[in-house]
């Protein structure tokens, strides 16, 4: 039996974001690793659908509506949670949404909305789960969505890639707070390369500045013929959740490229640079 299906099957998992993209493939694979996924997202029409789905392979899947922007959301979910399913052994923060445009032209409400999102949904999620976590005693996993943007820097993505630094940083801080507390629980930080998801359709876009639509359009292309098959993704992920790596990557090679880049950026304590493929995906 593979590691995963040992180590989760049987247990509970809540996924955030889980109606569309690596959040709705995660939960799918949960569900097939034996696991009741509780699968949250903003959307009760996409939450209901891929719990429906998972229902119809076997499996055991409840939707909750959730708005992570919002920490009492995360408290309610939280209470909700071990009330009607017990204890929690696998929680994915993964929400999150793509953000394209300059800094000074994104609307206040759409950078406010990528920071609560991508940041404070995991922070509270973590801030609302853990404490039961603790009083439970049993081993539990945690798995945080990073990005391999939390290694590099882009123009005109910036309020995402920000965002996903932030989400590294704290996971990394998390590790070092579980090891210091003795407590049961794994974190990880899943690092998704290139994967197939809906990200940068046109539709995820809505409050972004006009002239962001372009890099929308390449990023989807490029996304659409080079990415990573989604339930491939997922599989890999949780396997290595299961088998309580910190780094889990979709595509350890884009990872290690990625991270041979900014060790480089540092230790050079050079000014930002584009590489020459930025620079043809932004048109320069």
């Amino acid at each position: 039996m593979a590691q995963d299906k040992t180590v989760f099957s049987g247990g509970v998992a809540v996924i955030t974001g889980a109606g569309a993209g690596i959040g709705a493939g995660l939960a799918r694979r949960a569900g097939a690793l034996g696991m009741t996924v509780v699968v949250t997202d903003i959307s009760e029409e996409r939450a209901k659908a891929v719990a429906e789905e998972i229902r119809a392979q076997g499996g055991k899947a409840e939707p909750v509506v959730v708005d992570v922007s919002k920490p009492e959301e995360l408290d309610r979910l939280a209470a909700l949670v071990h009330e009607r399913f017990g204890d929690v052994r696998l929680l994915i923060n993964n929400a999150g949404i793509e953000t394209i445009g300059h800094v000074w032209e994104i609307p206040t409400a759409r950078w406010e909305a990528t920071l609560n999102i991508n940041i404070h949904g995991v922070v509270h999620g973590v801030r609302a789960f853990v404490p039961y976590m603790l009083k439970a005693g049993k081993e539990a996993w945690i798995a945080n969505l990073a990005s391999i943007g939390a290694f590099g820097m882009m123009p005109d993505q910036t309020a995402y890639i920000m965002s996903k630094h932030a989400v590294q940083a704290f996971s990394e801080c998390l590790y070092l707070e579980m090891e210091l507390v003795k407590a049961p629980i794994h974190v990880s930080s899943v690092v998704p390369g290139m994967v197939k998801t809906s990200i940068f359709d046109a539709s995820a876009g809505a409050g972004e500045p006009k002239n962001a639509s372009h890099h929308r359009t390449v990023m989807r292309e490029l996304m659409a013929n080079y990415g990573m098959e989604l339930a491939d993704a997922a599989k890999v992920v949780m396997e290595q959740i299961a088998a309580g790596k910190f780094w889990v990557s979709t595509q350890p090679d884009m990872t290690a490229q990625s991270l041979e880049a900014r060790i480089a950026f540092f230790r050079e304590q050079s000014a930002p640079h584009l590489s020459e493929q930025a620079k043809q995906l932004i048109g320069q």
